[in-house]
């Protein structure tokens, strides 16, 4: 007779609240600079120390960017650290990363893209629950001065009515 395996304890199989995410890096000054209209998570194809580097968090979004070249998806600029343990193996830091997606994805988004004349950014990095790397990809339009002014003002707002329900 066989064992039954132990149900886990997070109550299913399925993506709950509780699932693991560690997160690696963000792209905050890309929610500054653009305007987020629609957002996906797409694959990376790494090497090993690139992947061990990244769980160290040596990982820079500052600069990349997504681009387009021979109907793939290619993340460009983003700066991956050495990795100390790596010897002769290691990875050019620099290098461009190719980014993983179905095709009726790649068809929404860079079809988006390029008609628009939109862009296609990094927003964060991160390993999912099964230890997998996994980037989060936004199709952004980029802001204007005054559109920028406005959302600090906003949220200088909204910092002010959260001190004020706070002192109550």
């Amino acid at each position: 007779m066989a064992k039954k395996k132990p149900k886990s304890k997070s109550g299913g199989g399925g993506k709950g609240k509780d699932s693991k995410l560690t997160m690696v890096a963000e792209n905050r000054k890309a929610r500054h600079r653009f305007e987020i209209l629609d957002s996906i998570e797409c694959g990376m194809m790494l090497m090993g120390s690139e992947v061990k580097s990244m769980r160290e968090g040596k990982l820079s979004l500052d600069e990349a960017y997504i681009r387009v070249k021979d109907h793939e998806l290619w993340l460009i600029g983003a700066d991956i650290a050495h990795y100390n343990n790596a010897g002769m193996w290691n990875h050019d830091p620099r290098r461009p990363r190719k980014l993983l997606v179905h095709h009726r994805e790649y068809d929404k988004f860079a079809g988006r893209a390029h008609e628009r004349g939109l862009t296609l950014v990094p927003l964060r990095v991160y390993f999912n629950e099964r230890g997998i790397a996994k980037c989060v990809m936004g199709l952004a339009k980029g802001k204007k001065l005054h559109d920028k002014r406005e959302s600090l003002k906003k949220r200088d707002a909204d910092r002010g009515l959260q001190r004020a329900m706070r002192r109550r």
